[in-house]
């Protein structure tokens, strides 16, 4: 059901920055943003966020937007691969981690012995704490007194709303983001919350669209608001940037949202081909369904790969990219190594060309060899909806088209994760695509080849 809500304060907490944004609840637009620094302090009794400077900035935030123009309703998202452990009276019972703490490798070791396999969760072993699971065992076995004293664990957006509305809740994007916690195509907690015997300290599952409720009272007063103010329960922030164009293309569809990773969202995809070691994995979506995933660090691939290069203008580009293609000048991965479809490879030139123009479209064309295999690794299928700094590269989009045989779309909005959360209010926006028609001539051939070489050095 469609809500009217007017503007819709968001807080959006990234790892490295925290935002709060007010959006008009008709157009998207945001209208306001503060933002601030995410901070870690480094201990005891590990290196833990500062929740408590980031709730007075929240508070400071909202208490301006309040002032004017005003908000009536508020949604969150946040970073994945954290939890919040409350004591009894909801107080913190422990710091909230920070999820690159290296534990120690004993600690590691064991944890590795514990964690269920990848076919039950879909949740590839990572680094330090980004598998909640991990997190959960350092805690647990390096602070037993701590840990004993936990009477309730949250996923983190559901932490910012339960210190806004008192209602302790999980939502499933979060457990749903590589936690090990979580079995997404069945919908239900893995055998890791027995494993580590936490199953009753979970707070109860909320959809993302609920309202938990108002904004506490003794909180509505310290921010000056005199009306009741629903609160939303909440998303991670990739499932932010993926619900606008899961509400607008449904099932199935393909999402290619690009920043410093491109993370591929397969949704209605089956997980027949996921490799862990090449950087796949299931996330879930808000509706609480299972979307297999891909990705690579495709923004810092470009960076590495066009630093310091002038721009030009996209014609003598388009021109140039007929000219690599002709003489099969190609970069072979990976310009990131260690992550990605061929972590274990290396950057390479084939036939290097010696122009701004050339290196740009061969970079542009390597984008989008690179996609097409994250997309074949999660057999996405369905309109494919590119969104982030990409979106405006129409080489990149032309090749994508024309490897695929696929609708493309590049999305022409700006504020991905904030409109995500907004619409968790149950407003309606529609956000504004772009259709690629044209192709590339000799493109296939061309592909075949990059094919036949990448991942090997």
């Amino acid at each position: 059901m469609s809500q009217s809500f007017q503007r819709i304060a968001v807080i959006d907490i990234g790892k490295t920055n925290a935002k709060v944004v007010l959006v008009d609840g008709m157009t998207g637009t945001e209208l306001a943003v503060r933002k601030s620094a995410n901070t870690v302090i480094p201990g005891p009794p590990y290196p833990h966020f500062d929740v408590e400077a980031l709730w007075a900035f929240l508070l400071g935030s909202l208490r301006e937007f309040a002032a004017g123009p005003g908000f009536d309703a508020l949604s969150i998202t946040t970073h994945g691969a954290s939890a919040a452990l409350l004591n009894d009276d909801g107080s913190l019972a422990m710091p909230v981690l920070d999820y690159e703490h290296l534990y120690p490798h004993e600690t590691t070791e064991a944890y590795g012995k514990l964690r269920p396999d990848f076919s039950e969760t879909f949740s590839p072993a990572l680094t330090g704490g980004l598998n909640v699971g991990a997190q959960l065992h350092y805690q647990k076995t390096t602070f037993p007194d701590r840990f004993d004293k936990v009477a309730t664990i949250l996923t983190y957006p559901q932490y910012w709303a339960y210190r806004l509305t008192g209602v302790p809740a999980n939502e499933r994007t979060s457990l749903g983001c590589h936690t090990d916690l979580w079995h997404p195509f069945e919908g239900r907690y893995s055998d890791m919350v027995d494993t580590l015997d936490i199953r009753e300290r979970m707070a109860p599952l909320r959809s993302a669209f609920d309202a938990l409720g108002p904004i506490r009272p003794e909180v509505a007063d310290a921010i000056g608001l005199n009306v009741p103010v629903p609160v939303y329960c909440g998303l991670h922030d990739s499932n932010a940037s993926l619900l606008p164009h899961l509400v607008g293309f449904g099932s199935p569809c393909t999402v290619v949202s690009t920043g410093t990773w491109v993370i591929c969202f397969g949704v209605g995809a089956k997980p027949h081909g996921l490799d862990p070691s090449r950087d796949t994995l299931v996330n879930v979506d808000a509706n609480g369904h299972a979307v297999p995933s891909s990705r690579f660090m495709g923004g810092r691939e470009w960076d590495l790969l066009t630093r310091d290069m002038a721009v030009v203008p996209m014609e003598e580009e388009l021109t140039a990219a007929a000219t690599v293609i002709d003489a099969g000048s190609m970069i072979l991965p990976s310009v990131v190594k260690g992550t990605g479809p061929f972590p274990d490879s290396h950057v390479r030139w084939l036939n290097e060309p010696q122009t701004t123009a050339e290196r740009l479209a061969a970079a542009s064309l390597y984008e989008a060899l690179m996609t097409q295999t994250c997309l074949d690794l999660i057999e996405a299928e369905g309109p494919i909806i590119v969104e982030g700094p990409f979106a405006a590269n129409q080489l990149y989009l032309r090749a994508l088209h024309t490897l695929t045989k696929r609708p493309v779309h590049a999305s022409e909005a700006s504020t991905g994760t904030a409109i995500g959360a907004a619409l968790l209010t149950g407003i309606t926006l529609d956000v504004k695509m772009r259709s690629i028609v044209d192709t590339l001539d000799g493109l296939d051939d061309y592909a075949r080849e990059w094919q036949s070489r990448a991942g090997k050095n």
